[in-house]
């Protein structure tokens, strides 16, 4: 029996991480090249994506022939699918995909529901919601054929516990959830599931805890662990999921008991 016979299962995979620069997506980047995988990264941000291509090569530096990445702006709905079509080719160069995670996410904050306008609610959905329809029309002409591969997104739980304000955004949260469900029946047979994280300590959720006092120290109280999220805790759930061939159509919580509080 081979003795790495789990530890193995990405070992030369291909793996796409969208919004791999920052937070929950750098550390599965990370993680896939711990796994001895091939990982591409994107970013909106040139500047964020040359600084984390430096920073996993200064960590992983026998990866440097693993890694890549290209910047793709995910926030145009008029060049969505032109985006998305130009990073995917660069992606598959070389080969076929074999895993696609999609942890690319803007702020979904829109104030209370009585003061938005349309335009508003069309924009917060283009980057957690328009674009992963558009990355489900193209994917299975740079996926590699069968069960293996896997497509995975990010949701939250605040679907299911929505905070105040939070009303269109827990409605394209949950949309997503219901997407992926779909998505497993109409990509069949490739895999398709989602990742529902609580609050995570990234960079972004530093930025907003810099602008509402008390904002951190609270979100901790809403949990049974006492603390926030680890994004390299959450990024497991990214891996179990390439690695779980069985799994599909399914909704992997990681919140830290946040809807037990």
């Amino acid at each position: 029996m081979d003795a790495r016979k789990y530890a193995s299962k990405l070992a030369g995979k291909h793996i796409m991480v969208f919004g791999g620069t920052s937070g929950i997506g750098f550390c599965v980047a990370e993680a896939a090249l711990e796994q001895g995988a091939s990982v591409f990264i994107s970013s909106s941000n040139s500047t964020k994506l040359a600084s984390a291509l430096e920073n996993l090569l200064a960590a992983y530096p026998t990866a440097s022939n693993r890694l890549k990445g290209k910047t793709c702006d995910l926030s145009v709905t008029e060049k969505l699918e032109e985006n998305l079509m130009s990073i995917l080719t660069t992606a598959t160069e070389s080969s076929k995909i074999d895993h696609i995670v999609f942890t690319s996410g803007n702020d979904l904050h829109l104030g209370h529901v009585s003061q938005i306008v349309i335009d508003q609610v069309y924009a917060a959905g283009v980057v957690r919601f328009f674009a992963p329809i558009i990355l489900a029309k193209l994917c299975s002409r740079f996926l590699q054929p069968g069960p293996e591969s896997s497509i995975t997104f990010t949701g939250g739980a605040g679907s299911q516990r929505p905070p105040p304000n939070f009303a269109i955004a827990g409605a394209y949260t949950a949309g997503l959830e219901g997407l992926v469900r779909g998505l497993a029946v109409d990509l069949k047979p490739f895999r398709v599931n989602l990742v529902a994280v609580g609050a995570v300590h990234t960079e972004m959720l530093d930025r907003a805890g810099r602008s509402q006092d008390g904002l951190l120290e609270a979100l901790e109280s809403q949990t049974t662990i006492g603390r926030l999220g680890r994004p390299e805790d959450v990024a497991e759930a990214y891996i179990y999921i390439m690695k779980d061939h069985f799994i599909t159509g399914s909704t992997i919580e990681t919140n830290g008991g946040f809807l037990l509080v």
